[in-house]
C-alpha cells in the first residue's frame, strides 16, 4: 500500500518538482510561483496534497508560510529513487534548481541590505566629501588597466570614466548622434584613449579576441536579439576576458516601450544565465543590486560571466 500511495501522488510531474525543490530549501508559496512558473491555486493544491501525506510540512516566518520536506519523506527510499530518477530524466529540473538557488541567493542580499540599512546611511543622508560618483572614481581607480568595450554607450558617461584608468575603451553606439557628441566631449577633455564606433551591439565593429571587458550597461534592453549581442561579446572578449551586464530586472511597465525606446522590458536573473550559458560563458553570476525607492519601482541586475580559455 505504501508504495502504490508513493506511486500515485507523485504520478504527477508538478508535485514531483514541488517536492525536489523542498528536499533541498524551504520555500513560500510565492517562491514556487516564480521559479515553477505555475498558479498559486495549482501549487497550493498540490502543496495540500503532499502535505496530506506526510510529505512536507509548513514553518511560520514572520508573515510567510515557508515549506519544507518532512524527515520520514526525506528518509522513505522510494520517495528518495523517484526524485533522483526525476532530476536525471525531466528537463525542467536543471532551470528549477537555478531558480531555487537564486531565491537563495536573494534573501541572503535582502538580509545583507537590512543589516546595512542599520550599520550606517550613506547615500541616504548628505555627508560632506561622500557620495556614489566618489564611490565609482575610487572603485575605477582600483582596475589594472584594461581595454574596455562599453556596447551600446549612448552619450559615452560609463565609457569617460571608464577612460581615465582605462588601457583603451571602445565605445560602440548605432546612433550617429551619439557617437558625435560623445566623440566631441572625449576630445574636448584631452582623452585620447576613448574611441567611438558607430555599429549595432548585436554586430559590434571590434576584432576578435582583442578586449578584456565587454560592458552593456542600460543597453542590452534595446537589442532585437539580446542573446546575440551576448554571442558578440564572447567573439571579441580574450580568453579569461569578462562580460558584464547591468540592466533592468524583468518588468511590467508597457509604458517604458514609449517612453525609453525599450524593446525588452527588462529581463529575469534566470533569463540572464541563460543567456550567458548558451553564449558559452563559464563563471557565471547574477544578482539585483539596487531597486528605486519611487514608484514603478525599477530594479537593476547586474550578470556576469567568464570567457574561458578554450
Amino acid at each position: 500500500m505504501e508504495l502504490l500511495k508513493s506511486l500515485r501522488l507523485l504520478g504527477d510531474a508538478g508535485r514531483i518538482r514541488v517536492l525536489r525543490l523542498l528536499a533541498n530549501d524551504e520555500l513560500s508559496v510565492a517562491d514556487l510561483q516564480e521559479i515553477l512558473e505555475m498558479g498559486q491555486s495549482r501549487i497550493s493544491m498540490q502543496l495540500s496534497q503532499l502535505r496530506s501525506a506526510g510529505y512536507v510540512q509548513v514553518r511560520r516566518s514572520g508573515q510567510k508560510s515557508l515549506y519544507h520536506i518532512t524527515q520520514a519523506a526525506a528518509e522513505n527510499t522510494i520517495v528518495s529513487a523517484i526524485l533522483l530518477r526525476a532530476e536525471a530524466e525531466m528537463p525542467e529540473t536543471a532551470r528549477d534548481s537555478a531558480g531555487a538557488a537564486l531565491i537563495i541567493q536573494r534573501r541572503k542580499e535582502e538580509l545583507r541590505a537590512y543589516f546595512d540599512a542599520l550599520a550606517g546611511k550613506f547615500g541616504r543622508t548628505y555627508v560632506p566629501g561622500r557620495s556614489w560618483k566618489g564611490m565609482a572614481e575610487m572603485l575605477i581607480a582600483l582596475l589594472p588597466p584594461l581595454v574596455i568595450a562599453d556596447l551600446g554607450a549612448g552619450e559615452g558617461t560609463i565609457a569617460l570614466l571608464l577612460a581615465q584608468r582605462a588601457e583603451r575603451v571602445i565605445a560602440v553606439d548605432s546612433s550617429p548622434g551619439m557617437v558625435e557628441y560623445g566623440s566631441a566631449v572625449a576630445a574636448q577633455h584631452g582623452i585620447n584613449n576613448l574611441e567611438y564606433r558607430c555599429g549595432d551591439i548585436e554586430a559590434p565593429p571590434i576584432e576578435d579576441q582583442s578586449v578584456d571587458i565587454a560592458l552593456f550597461h542600460q543597453a542590452l534592453h534595446h537589442a532585437v536579439h539580446p542573446l546575440a549581442a551576448i554571442r558578440q561579446a564572447h567573439r571579441i572578449l580574450r580568453p579569461g576576458g569578462r562580460v558584464v551586464v547591468v540592466d533592468l530586472l524583468k518588468h511590467e511597465v508597457e509604458a517604458a516601450r514609449e517612453l525609453y525606446a525599450d524593446v525588452w522590458l527588462g529581463f529575469s536573473q534566470i533569463d540572464l544565465l541563460e543567456m550567458l550559458e548558451e553564449a558559452g560563458f563559464t563563471d557565471r553570476r547574477v544578482s539585483t543590486v539596487d531597486k528605486a525607492p519611487e514608484a514603478p519601482h525599477f530594479e537593476t541586475v547586474m550578470a556576469t560571466g567568464v570567457r574561458g580559455t578554450d
